[in-house]
Order: C-alpha cells, then sequence, then structure tokens
C-alpha cells in the first residue's frame, strides 16, 4: 500500500537526514584511534560551533531566515519552532559526544555514540515505515530495530576482555536505550540515549566486572 504523497515526502526527508546522521559514525570510529585530548580539541569547537549556529537562528531573525533556506529542510518539525527555542540534532549529537568523551572511559563512549547512531536511525525508519503496534510514545517495531541494530554495534565494538559479560552488559544497556528511545522524557534522544547507555554500562561493569580495568583502552594511544 503506497502513502500518501505528504507522507511519503517527510520520509523521503527523514532518509536524508538520518543518511547525513550516519556520517556522525566518523566520532567514534575516529575516536577509537586517538587519544582523549585530541577527540576533544575537535568536539568541543565543532560543538560550540553548532551551539552558536543555533543560538543565532533562533535568535537572530535575518540570520534564521538564512539558515532556514538552505538547511531548513533538515530540521524537525520541533526544531522549526522559533518559540521552542529547540537546538537541532546535529548540535545535541556533538554535546552528546563530547559529554560522553569526558565523563565515560573510551570503552563506553565509542558504544553509546555508535549505538545512538546506527540504532536510532533504524528506529525512526523501521518505526515510520512499519510502525503498527503503540509501544510507549512510539512503535514496537520502532523500538525493536533499535534494540536488534543496537546488539549488531554491541557485538562489534571493542571491548576490555571480550568476554560474555561485557557483551551482556552492552545488550542490557541497549534495551534500556530503547525504551528511552520510545518514551516522551522530554529530552532530545539524542543527548538521552547515548547518555543513558553509557550510565548503564559503567553501573553494570561496576556491578559484575569490578575488577575490570575499563581504561585500558583509553592507554592504547
Amino acid at each position: 500500500m503506497s502513502l500518501p504523497p505528504s507522507v511519503e515526502e517527510s520520509y523521503g526527508t527523514e532518509i536524508i537526514r538520518k543518511g547525513i546522521h550516519l556520517f556522525s559514525l566518523l566520532i567514534p570510529v575516529v575516536y577509537y584511534f586517538i587519544p582523549k585530548s585530541t577527540a576533544l580539541a575537535i568536539l568541543v569547537p565543532l560543538t560550540l560551533l553548532f551551539g552558536l549556529s543555533d543560538i543565532c537562528r533562533l535568535n537572530i531573525p535575518a540570520f534564521g531566515r538564512v539558515y532556514n533556506t538552505y538547511f531548513g529542510f533538515l530540521l524537525r518539525s520541533h526544531e522549526q519552532n522559533e518559540r521552542g527555542r529547540r537546538l537541532n540534532g546535529a548540535t545535541y549529537v556533538l554535546l552528546a559526544a563530547t559529554l560522553l568523551v569526558v565523563l565515560f572511559p573510551k570503552v563506553i563512549a565509542i558504544t553509546a555514540i555508535a549505538v545512538l547512531i546506527i540504532s536510532d536511525t533504524s528506529a525512526a525508519l523501521i518505526g515510520r515505515r512499519y510502525g503498527r503496534h503503540r509501544f510507549m510514545s512510539k512503535s514496537l517495531e520502532g523500538a525493536s530495530a533499535f534494540f536488534l541494530s543496537g546488539l549488531l554495534v554491541v557485538a562489534i565494538a571493542p571491548k576490555v576482555e571480550y568476554s560474555a559479560a561485557e557483551y551482556a552488559i552492552g545488550a542490557a544497556a541497549t534495551l534500556l536505550g530503547a525504551v528511552v528511545e520510545a518514551s516522551a522524557i522530554g529530552l532530545d534522544d539524542n543527548l538521552s540515549i547515548p547518555l543513558t547507555v553509557g550510565a548503564a554500562m559503567w553501573l553494570l561493569y561496576l556491578i559484575f566486572l569490578p575488577a575490570l580495568n575499563l581504561f585500558k583502552l583509553d592507554g592504547m594511544v
């Protein structure tokens, strides 16, 4: 069954938006090979630049008109509402990545960022196209796509010792991330998902693998 033209156009825009979103995978991939200080030297200026452009977009009408002319089609509906004063998704992704690099060991930060990029994209595309069954504020199909794609990320992401427990920890944190993605907690998904996954992973590591050196990967470079 074909979708109405307006829905097709909206879904096509979502595909473009998520395709660009996938370029953010460069963040965890590059971070694997560089030290925290270098990663922050890149992420902090980028986050400030994108954040400043958002502030200007929302508060300087002339700048906002130019911004919307060239990039408005990439903004979600709630990001286009000036009264909402919402930053765009790219700014939140960069902010989340910066916070993860600062707060968590590299092995956790890389996994959490990758889960955000891959699983949030999967949930959005599958949920919007095939979502039929309600699950919290989203769809069961979207949440399932989030979790299954997250398991793939966990399977590929670096580990400290590659033990079965580490994979189980990643899977449990991803499941929690899927619940957060499907809920309406009032915080942008690009921030709430990776911080939740990161915090859950660290807590589970501390509970089940307290003797493991989580900073082993940080010392590789």
